[in-house]
């Protein structure tokens, strides 16, 4: 990073905040099928597969954008690639606003999955290049809490709005505000400069540094990537997995919950969220300045995550209007491994961001569509032989549970 690409204080929280309300929107698309799920399961009749294959969708359409997202990312820059696929994100809002059936749903999950593609992968891009290693760090945390801030607004205040307007007009709304923050995009964001490739590669472990002509076979072999890679597809896209879909029904088949019930529960641990990725925000680039690193982090807070949805499957419909507490405490101490993402770019050159970060954030959407769905057909296949609706699930998420912890542990031992 030269000197020039470094943008000015104000130029840059400029830049963030057009950038993170663009992310805002997309979290909110990410996660409304949550909230929506009671709505939608009575007037489609959707089974659990069904749920978990709809708010999958997504997340397929999401991962089969960021391969191709990378390049155009490191040629034409993050101002002219977000514009171009937020277009898309207008037309999904559309269609599901106006969609009669399951397939028409579908397709629209999928539409709003690869128009948002590039509302995290974007900033970081031009992050990279124009915010100091400290400041990216900081600037990756707040960037989450943005995405929690759309969480948060997915719950409540979209199940407040559901009796006043329906769920088709909200997302009519929801549209109209993916075009406002286009316009913003617009008007602040820079151009993309363009640079010569350089042969610079930097590593988080000082380990397999390669990809020099940024080929996606040269950042597949990437160490850090390679050892990051289920880390980043089970613990951190399980636990997204499980925020933005699977939180709301396990309140309402296991816990008990009402509907509203389910909807507070969500919004309590989506707060819970937002100040945790405020709290990395301020303390990241702190702790990287005295040695303390994002891998440690993994390695000592992480756990706690497990004992957590431990605790909740164990204890299931016993811990009644407790168990938002007990999930999000789970997402909260999940969060380490979030913060992997920017120590990933990191561990290429600057002109190879767009790709390095585009191929992790694919294994992670890959992994939260795969965990999604597999929770759905987990719960289906217990059911089937004979499990109430509630234990099924505990089952499904237990199964879950223990992948976790498997591949926690073996990022962990890579490391050593």
């Amino acid at each position: 990073m030269t000197a020039t690409d470094t943008l000015p204080r104000r130029a840059a929280v400029a830049v963030f905040l057009a950038f993170a309300l663009a992310y805002f929107i997309s979290a909110l698309l990410r996660a409304v099928t949550a909230t929506l799920s009671p709505v939608l399961t009575s007037e489609f009749n959707l089974h659990a597969r069904d749920l978990g294959l709809l708010a999958g969708g997504y997340f397929l359409g999401f991962a089969a954008m960021q391969l191709p997202l990378g390049a155009w990312l490191d040629r034409h820059g993050p101002k002219k690639v977000i514009l171009g696929m937020l277009t898309v994100a207008v037309a999904g809002c559309a269609v599901f606003a106006v969609a009669d059936g399951f397939t028409g749903l579908m397709a629209a999950r999928a539409l709003m999955g690869v128009g948002v593609a590039a509302c995290l992968m974007a900033p970081l891009t031009g992050y990279r290049r124009w915010f100091d290693a400290g400041t990216q760090l900081r600037a990756n945390a707040w960037m989450l809490m943005t995405g929690s801030l759309g969480m948060l607004a997915s719950t409540l205040p979209v199940q407040w709005l559901l009796p006043l307007v329906g769920w088709r007009v909200l997302f009519w709304g929801l549209a109209a505000l993916v075009l406002l923050a286009m316009g913003v995009i617009a008007v602040v964001v820079p151009r993309w400069r363009t640079i010569a490739t350089q042969n610079i590669a930097t590593s988080a472990d000082q380990a397999g540094a390669t990809g020099q002509n940024g080929s996606y076979a040269d950042i597949a072999r990437n160490a850090y990537f390679r050892r990051a890679t289920p880390l980043g597809a089970v613990c951190f896209g399980g636990m997204v997995a499980i925020q933005s879909l699977w939180a709301g029904p396990w309140l309402t088949r296991v816990a008990g919950a009402t509907p509203l019930q389910a909807a507070t529960g969500l919004f309590w641990m989506n707060l819970g969220m937002l100040v945790t990725f405020w709290g990395w925000g301020v303390l990241l680039p702190r702790m990287a300045a005295r040695g303390v690193s994002v891998d440690s982090l993994v390695a000592r807070i992480q756990p706690f995550s497990f004992v957590a949805l431990a605790v909740m499957v164990a204890a299931g419909p016993a811990l009644g209007e407790w168990t938002f507490v007990l999930l999000a405490l789970y997402c909260m101490l999940s969060t380490p491994s979030a913060q992997v993402q920017p120590v990933v770019a990191m561990s290429f050159a600057p002109h190879l961001a767009g790709r390095a970060l585009s191929a992790y954030n694919l294994v992670i959407f890959l992994g939260i569509f795969v965990v999604q769905w597999g929770i759905g057909l987990g719960a289906d296949a217990f059911e089937s032989l004979g499990g109430s609706a509630a234990d099924s699930l505990r089952a499904a998420m237990a199964v879950f549970g223990l992948v976790s912890v498997a591949c926690w542990v073996r990022f962990v031992r890579a490391g050593r």
